[in-house]
């Protein structure tokens, strides 16, 4: 026999795992620590002829043991030293013989039979599969003199069930399980308790639960501590709990209130100062990719005063944002953003604009896991304890929270608040929180903090570039159109963009693009423009919308709800109005009595309209004069021949049929 085995050459001891010498028995104790020492040795490089001489163990048993050893474990590891204790089975036990006979009554001589049934039967051991898949079986846990154990809820008509299927197979009372008293109801069960407990995943479902927390992470990067800021910085959305109501002004000039429903609150804060970087209100049931790149605009963008109408409401000395107080903060990136599993948040516009336009990580993390997010979480907290508990409207924390009685207007909506009283209320509640002091800052404010790292440590921060600032826009996804136009008619080369018409004085001109696509960058906030590029990457020019579109200001939102009743008039045959955006509004101011989530619509349409129609935002929030003005030249250059000359208008002769068919 050879001194060592091939395979044996080199053990890596402190990869084995390790047993409790304090819990062993003496007896037991001595016992392991001579195979312990024998295996040291052999690891050692020690001959095994000195092995067998100094601790008295067979060379036959030795490599037994390093073969138990290096087995490998159920949890994924090998056993190691966990194989030289006694009675424990490193391969399962495999019956060979059957089960024939009459019952027993004492049960010995069926181990493994169930098993090996099973084996025999395929298809019995996939019906068993299914059925834990149905959840025809339950787990419920149960506690018994101080002992946690679990016990299965629905057995015996699972086992009524297995009989019936056994007795389909042909087989009868002198056969397994029929000759086995009980009919193998315990061997079925223990069978099911380990296929319920061969994954955590299927033992919760089978117990009731919709989804597993508690997960550890381990060697994340992402889960260190910020130790500068923008270094990470965290990511969600929180729908407030009070009711509100909306304002609008008829016609005449009567204004009319209506109730909406709840809006979200979105923000981004930074996890080493705990300041809020920027925030934004959402109206609607729930928010799209587009609020999530509005709120990342808000946090790179200057932040602006406001100016308050409600009485009391004022910046007070230490409060304000982060890019307020300090001007060199404007159009900070930052380098890791930790944000929940949202359809919203993976869509691949958002992710885009994150890790293409602004250049960070994305970490979404697992799911239902609100404590990987603990800042932005008790953020949201606070807003909810000093905001909006103490509003009329408070819906509480559930339905029998007291809040809520003694919060309730009665139905009387001049005491809601509105959603214009929300907005200061909230922009004054967020600047506050950054000006007050934080525990977990050693009572230093937000803004403190960051104006200790930034300007007293003269911490280095990355800035979004120039032209990028310039150009907010391309965070939104590209959609790539093709340049229309129709030679019989005279109409002129355009696209079409989500039912509008968009052309130029360049493009109306460009027969060559005719049938050639275009890459098309939008302002999801303002679609009276957008910005064209070729699909080489160079940029084309600004493309305006035709017609009413053009004029007043709205955002993509809008305007697919607007195409949406276009289509349904015209599904039911009813007229289509020559005004879309006013018949729009017209139509849900009818409907708000009746109808929160038409109040919401309203309010939202009223929110965008009422907007001052000045600059066109499709150039980016922040476009300098002089590239304005060269755009505005290069729109100039039309073709010389298409232009019209100056002549006295003539009347054309008017022909009308006779109506006759030839």
């Amino acid at each position: 026999m050879p001194r060592r085995k091939p395979e044996l050459q080199s053990l890596d001891l402190n990869a084995w795992p390790s047993i409790a010498w304090t819990e062993l028995d003496a007896e037991v104790r001595e016992v392991a620590k001579v195979r312990v020492q024998a295996i040291e040795r052999y690891a050692s490089g020690e001959s095994v002829k000195e092995i067998e001489k100094e601790t008295g163990v067979d060379r036959r048993q030795l490599y037994r043991w390093l073969e138990r050893g290096l087995a490998l474990h159920p949890d994924g590891r090998i056993f190691g030293f966990r194989a030289l204790l006694r009675y424990v089975r490193v391969n399962e036990y495999v019956r060979i013989s059957p089960v024939n006979g009459r019952p027993s009554e004492d049960g010995r001589g069926k181990a493994g039979a169930f098993a090996l049934f099973l084996e025999s039967y395929p298809a019995l051991a996939g019906w068993l599969l299914l059925k834990i898949k149905q959840r025809r079986v339950l787990l419920k846990q149960v506690h018994t003199n101080g002992r946690l154990h679990t016990r299965l809820v629905g057995l015996h008509a699972l086992h009524g069930e297995f009989l019936w299927q056994c007795r389909s197979l042909g087989l009868t009372a002198v056969d397994y399980p029929f000759n086995t008293e009980g009919g193998a109801i315990r061997s079925l069960s223990a069978r099911l308790k380990d296929e319920l407990s061969r994954s955590f995943r299927t033992a919760a479902r089978a117990a009731g639960a919709t989804h597993l927390k508690g997960l550890p992470h381990y060697d994340k990067a992402e889960s260190r501590p910020a130790m500068r800021p923008y270094q990470v910085v965290e990511f969600d959305g929180h729908r407030l709990d009070i009711r509100l109501k909306v304002v609008v002004r008829d016609a005449l000039g009567f204004e009319h209130e209506f109730e909406i429903e709840r809006v979200w609150l979105l923000a981004i804060i930074d996890v080493c100062t705990r300041a809020v970087l920027g925030f934004h209100l959402a109206i609607c049931r729930e928010y799209s990719r587009y609020d999530v790149i509005k709120t990342i605009e808000s946090a790179l963008e200057p932040h602006r005063l406001r100016d308050f109408t409600i009485p009391g409401l004022a910046y007070g000395p230490h409060d304000g944002f982060p890019s307020q107080r300090f001007p060199e903060l404007a159009y900070t990136t930052w380098e890791w953003m930790r944000l929940d599993n949202a359809k919203a948040n993976l869509a691949k516009e958002t992710l885009d604009a994150l890790c293409e336009f602004v250049g960070c990580c994305a970490d979404a993390g697992p799911k239902y896991s609100p404590d990987d997010r603990p800042y932005i979480e008790r953020f949201f907290g606070t807003i909810a304890s000093r905001l909006s508990s103490r509003l009329p409207g408070y819906t509480g924390s559930h339905p029998r929270d007291l809040r809520r009685a003694l919060a309730d207007p009665k139905g009387k909506l001049r005491l809601y608040v509105s959603f214009d009283e929300l907005e200061e209320l909230v922009e004054y509640a967020i600047a506050s929180y950054n000006g007050t002091p934080h525990a977990s800052l050693n009572n230093v404010t937000p803004l403190e903090a960051m104006e200790y790292f930034i300007r007293g440590k003269e911490q280095l921060v990355t800035w979004l570039p120039e032209h990028r600032r310039r150009t907010l826009c391309l965070m939104q996804s590209a959609k790539r159109c093709t340049v229309r136009a129709y030679l019989q008619q005279g109409v002129r080369p355009h696209i079409n963009l989500y039912g509008v018409r968009y052309t130029s004085s360049v493009l109306a001109c460009s027969t060559d693009l005719i049938g050639k696509s275009l890459l098309i960058y939008l302002n999801a906030d303002d679609l009276r423009c957008v910005r064209a590029f070729q699909p080489d990457g160079a940029e084309f020019g600004v493309l305006e919308a035709q017609g009413a579109w053009g004029v007043i200001r709205h955002n993509l939102k809008l305007r697919q709800q607007i195409n949406q009743e276009k289509k349904d008039k015209k599904r039911s045959r009813g007229p289509v109005d020559a005004d879309p955006i006013g018949d729009y509004v017209d139509g849900k101011m009818a409907q708000a009595k009746k109808s929160r989530k038409a109040a919401s619509e309203l309010a939202e349409a009223k929110r965008i309209l009422s907007s001052a129609p000045t600059a066109r935002t499709a150039m980016g929030r922040g476009a300098s004069a002089a590239q304005t003005a060269t755009n505005a030249e290069s729109e100039q250059k039309v073709d010389k021949a298409s232009e019209q000359k100056k002549t006295p208008t003539r009347p054309k002769k008017l022909s009308i049929g006779t109506g006759q068919v030839f």
